[in-house]
């Protein structure tokens, strides 16, 4: 394990983020490629054959949002960070990915000052902004619409990372307070942070423990992701320079000032922690648990991003084909509304003045949901520029493919889902119960038995997975009975459980199942089993 790793098991824990790699990297991840492209390409299709043709016919683009684009459907999932300068969002990064991404700077003065993009790539390369948003393969071509200086500011750093293959991160300039904020940036930057939040899957707001106050520029940003309010989180970095009585007050202080800020009657979740690559973990011991755990709750969000990200994708489809499908029906009634000779523009400037009534009219004759509505004024000016009588007429063809799709196929597509894994309850992590063994404490093995590279994981796969997993895990019920039959006391066998499962879930994937039973046949050959697992015996894999 690295050194980051080991300052985490000073205290006999396991590292969170070697964790989340060898889960986001393993057989354990949450995230099954095959299941969740498979409903991603139903996706695509479904979209492409009965919502596109509504949007493309009756002008969505003019009024909405240009037409989806495959590139669009299949982006990994996004994590926006969204920090006032020297909070850690590029420290934050390199933690995840275990190394900086091209491009990168770390320094307490506003050292990221453009947009990135880090996502996956064969090479560590950067891509400017001007080719990354006419590039078909990356999902921001609707970048263009805010011009050259914007992205002349923005670019894509890939590398090759596990991680990346999962998410892409999206790291954003270091937000100004102070004096500094009446600096021109030259675009508008509410306006971009509104367009990545729109896409994002998890939108996290970073905070510096020593630094709480929201500058305008970050009060305007934070006011720009409204409507997104279930994505966003909050991390309270850099806790481990504060004692717990301190951090008391300081979480009380953020609250206080996110309270002001935004305006909504849920709490917003907020996670503590300090991500550094470089140095240990140098918490105060009133606050190590407490960090540790916050960290690992962080980390398990970013693991089941790829799950919650498929969701949103068929969500935001619905929403999509809901509100194209009243927007075909306003063209129409427009269209019809036009006289067919004479008087073309003072019936349209009639219809747009009263377009909320129209609205009313329209809703009543096709029993449309209110709430499926666009706003009238926002759709007054984009009318200003069309002529009536050139729209479509309503194609009952192409709005029955529309109703097709909301009504039976992504209905269908949601059930494709595989089942989730439970969270369990204490008592029920450990199969074999909590009580304290009398065990050998032998060194007849030799030393490399205890290294992960010793453990035979080919020849036991085949009985794990008949063990039927979920999401690349085993309940303990299930592995008990495969354990029993090892002839080894209850009082071992919850030792050997207490040591392979290192995240202490009460599940087992396939490398803590291979551990287990390469423990049981240490104690078996020789009595010998360790009191703590030793390091080496816990796949270093990136995420």
């Amino acid at each position: 394990m690295d050194k980051k790793s080991e300052s985490w098991n000073r205290t006999g824990s396991t590292s969170p983020t070697s964790t989340f790699r060898s889960q986001q990297g393993g057989s354990s991840s949450s995230f099954r490629d095959d299941t969740y492209a498979s409903i991603i390409e139903g996706l695509k299709k479904i979209y492409s054959n009965k919502i596109k043709p509504i949007e493309t016919t009756y002008n969505f683009e003019g009024f909405h949002s240009p037409p989806l684009t495959d590139s669009d459907i299949e982006a990994k999932p996004i994590v926006l960070l969204i920090g006032q300068y020297s909070t850690g969002k590029t420290t934050f990064i390199k933690y995840l990915l275990d190394r900086e991404y091209p491009g990168s700077h770390v320094g307490v003065e506003p050292t990221t000052d453009r947009f990135v993009a880090v996502m996956n790539g064969v090479e560590d390369r950067v891509i400017p902004g001007n080719a990354a948003a006419v590039d078909a393969q990356l999902p921001f071509r609707g970048l263009n619409k805010f011009g050259q200086t914007f992205l002349s500011r923005f670019q894509v750093s890939q590398l090759s990372s596990h991680v990346l293959e999962k998410m892409t991160i999206i790291d954003t300039p270091g937000i100004l307070s102070g004096d500094k904020q009446r600096l021109d940036r030259g675009y508008d930057f509410t306006a971009i942070i509104e367009w990545f939040a729109e896409r994002a899957d998890l939108i996290l707001l970073l905070f510096d423990s020593h630094k709480l106050d929201i500058s305008n520029e970050f009060r305007m940003a934070i006011h720009s992701l409204r409507g997104q309010e279930e994505k966003v989180r909050v991390l309270l970095n850099k806790t481990d320079m504060v004692d717990g009585q301190q951090l008391m007050r300081v979480y009380g202080a953020l609250m206080w000032s996110l309270g002001r800020v935004v305006q909504t009657p849920e709490v917003m979740r907020v996670f503590l922690g300090s991500f550094w690559l470089e140095k240990p973990l140098n918490v105060f011991e009133d606050c190590r648990t407490l960090i540790e755990s916050e960290q690992k709750d962080l980390l398990d969000s970013l693991r089941e991003l790829p799950r919650n990200a498929t969701v949103r994708k068929i969500n935001e489809i619905v929403k999509r084909a809901r509100l194209a499908k009243v927007h075909a029906y306003i063209i129409g009634h427009l269209k019809k509304e036009m006289p067919a000779m004479f008087g073309k523009q003072s019936k349209q400037n009639e219809l747009i003045n009263g377009l909320d009534k129209e609205f009313i009219k329209i809703q009543q004759r096709h029993q449309l949901a209110p709430g499926d509505f666009p706003n009238v004024e926002k759709f007054k000016r984009g009318l200003g520029i069309y002529k009536f009588d050139k729209f479509h007429s309503l194609k009952p063809q192409i709005l029955e493919k529309v109703e097709d799709a909301l009504s039976a196929d992504l209905p269908k597509l949601i059930t494709k889902f595989p089942p989730g894994n439970r969270m369990l309850s204490h008592a029920e992590r450990n199969p074999f119960g909590n009580s304290e063994p009398n065990y050998y404490d032998r060194s007849d093995l030799p030393p490399n038995y205890w290294e992960f590279s010793s453990v035979d994981k080919s020849s036991i796969i085949s009985q794990f997975n008949s063990l039927r997993p979920i999401d690349g895990k085993v309940p303990g019920s299930s592995i008990r009975p495969v354990l029993i039959k090892t002839g080894l006391s209850q009082d071992i066998l919850a030792k050997i459980w207490g040591l392979a499962d290192w995240d202490s879930d009460g599940y087992m994937d396939s490398d803590q199942f291979a551990v287990a039973m390469h423990l049981c046949k240490g104690v078996i050959s020789s009595g010998e089993l360790p009191d703590e697992l030793p390091k080496a015996m816990i796949p270093n894999r990136k995420v």
